[in-house]
């Protein structure tokens, strides 16, 4: 038996007990910080009421996560990397917990968006760690596969997941369950981690990077405070300006800085391979659109058709129903048939069909034949994005890395959402209010003028799909570079464990391919 082999025999004897456990223990973790993205929108009115803040407040319930969240990820990234990615884990989940606890007994406006922000921090812990758990436990391309479709249903389903869950806790309940019922999920996740989860503390602990850290915070909290900000005082607005300007100067110091500290934050070698890039920007032009479309919807089903909270929540079920079938056949069955690029290019035209297909909405239509069309192709064209990208976005990165790569694909995700609520909004709005200046007449002029403006940002965000489908043809990879990229992780995986000479040997017994990364990566793991 050659050493690779039997390095990957240990390995898999050492994990194979209780890896589908994880994959569980993982995804109830992911599905809790997705769904809390959204869970708390249908709760706003129910909130601002009991608590007295005013409409011009109300975005910063939503604004304060969605800043910690998105500014804090890849430090959070590289703490998994730096410490036992199990007690990581478990601490994001115990902090996640005791901010929900904290707002939903929230007794003033203040101490509430104290609590959303302490979530997204936790959360930019724990949604990394989650990730990279996965990444790291999961190394064979067929459980690979089908872990990322499961991971990739949560992942694009759990936003509508939490629009049926908030509808039914704030109807049904209170408002305050909305936060309160992270609880269950935290403890379900933190007993299932002390139970099936492995502690294991890295050879050599990489040191932080405090230079890249305040740059990329800084940055990345500006960009999102930037398009928030938008959506009140507009895109003329200076501090609109002046914080996405900054943002964007920030990110670029971050980035030559990157390229000059010997432990860098994020090593470029995770984003300058064009395979990964393709992916990570699928994964942000998606964000963009998902969010976008239960925003808008939601409106459009409950203040012009008049459904109830939890009516429009049950209006989302065909499109989880279809990202749930079309997330685990495109792991499991297309993408090693026919590669990331071909499913993500076909899933974005999906997207943006279904998007075209909403602009016809009026206050008449009818769900049946207006909008669950458009929801089934959504959720099967979010199924073939989502999952391929973030199987393909944690392809072939080394284990040291695993942790930063995975908090840059839900970085994507997140300041893409962000960007995409922001952004979205204020041309609805904009849209919205110059309908109304040429069309005031009438009792039904202010209904049909929002439906003008929801239809002329689904216009946008199908022209977003088209760019994100020009993207996956020009950068993503087809098949065999997906393998390539495998093979490069299995070596590097063997030759982290192996010594220089029984790496050498090994080597012998691979193909040119393989050896030549075995070579690489062994090289890497002595520096």
């Amino acid at each position: 038996m050659s050493y690779v082999s039997s390095v990957a025999d240990s390995r898999r004897a050492a994990r194979s007990d209780h890896r589908w456990l994880i994959l569980v223990i993982v995804a109830v973790a992911q599905l809790m910080v997705v769904l809390d993205a959204t869970v708390v929108n249908i709760a706003l009115p129910s909130a601002q009421h009991a608590l007295g803040f005013p409409n011009s407040d109300r975005q910063w319930v939503v604004t304060a996560y969605a800043l910690a969240f998105g500014s804090l990820l890849l430090v959070g990234g590289r703490l998994g990397d730096m410490f036992s990615r199990k007690w990581v884990f478990i601490t994001g989940l115990a902090g996640f917990a005791l901010s929900s606890a904290l707002g939903g007994a929230a007794v003033s406006f203040g101490m509430l968006v104290a609590a959303r922000t302490l979530q997204g921090a936790f959360g930019a812990i724990l949604a990394p760690a989650a990730l990279g758990t996965l990444v790291s436990t999961f190394r064979e391309p067929h459980e690979r596969g089908r872990a990322f479709g499961v991971f990739g249903s949560v992942a694009g389903g759990g936003g509508a997941v939490g629009l049926i869950l908030g509808g039914v806790l704030t109807q049904y309940f209170s408002w305050r369950w909305t936060m309160y019922v992270n609880l269950f999920f935290a403890a379900i996740a933190i007993a299932g981690a002390l139970a099936y989860m492995r502690s294991i503390r890295p050879d050599s602990r990489p040191r932080m990077d405090w230079i890249g850290t305040v740059l990329a915070s800084a940055g990345l909290f500006l960009i999102v405070f930037g398009f928030s900000h938008a959506e009140l005082a507009g895109w003329t607005a200076a501090l609109t300006i002046g914080s996405l300007v900054a943002g964007v100067i920030l990110l670029a110091a971050f980035a030559f800085a990157e390229s000059r500290v010997s432990h860098p934050l994020l090593p470029l070698r995770v984003i300058m391979d064009r395979t990964r890039g393709g992916a990570y920007v699928s994964v942000g032009l998606s964000g963009i659109a998902v969010f976008g479309v239960f925003l808008f919807l939601t409106y459009y089903l409950q203040q012009v058709k008049g459904y109830s909270p939890v009516a429009s929540g049950l209006a989302f079920l065909p499109m989880i129903a279809c990202i749930l079938l079309s997330s685990n056949s495109s792991s499991i069955v297309l993408l090693p048939r026919f590669g990331p690029r071909a499913l993500i290019a076909t899933g974005m035209l999906l997207g943006g069909g279904a998007m075209a297909y909403l602009t016809q909405l009026t206050t008449t239509s009818a769900y049946a034949g207006s909008v669950l069309p458009a929801l089934l192709a959504l959720g099967l064209g979010f199924g073939m994005i989502f999952s391929p990208a973030i199987n393909t976005a944690t392809s072939g990165v080394a284990r040291k890395d695993s942790g930063v790569a995975s908090a840059l694909v839900n970085t994507m995700q997140q300041v893409g959402g962000s960007i995409g609520t922001a952004a979205l909004s204020t041309v609805a709005l904009t849209a919205t209010a110059a309908y109304l200046t040429t069309h005031h007449v009438g009792r039904l002029a202010p209904a049909t003028a929002a439906v003008h403006g929801f239809s002329v940002a689904f216009a946008v965000s199908a022209s977003l799909f088209g760019l994100g489908a020009l993207v996956a043809i020009l950068l993503l990879p087809s098949r065999s570079r997906l393998q390539e990229l495998r093979d490069a992780a299995a070596a590097d995986d063997a030759a982290v464990a192996l010594s220089p000479a029984q790496a050498h040997d090994a080597a012998v017994a691979l193909s040119p391919a393989q050896a030549d990364a075995m070579a690489a990566s062994s090289a890497d793991a002595r520096r």
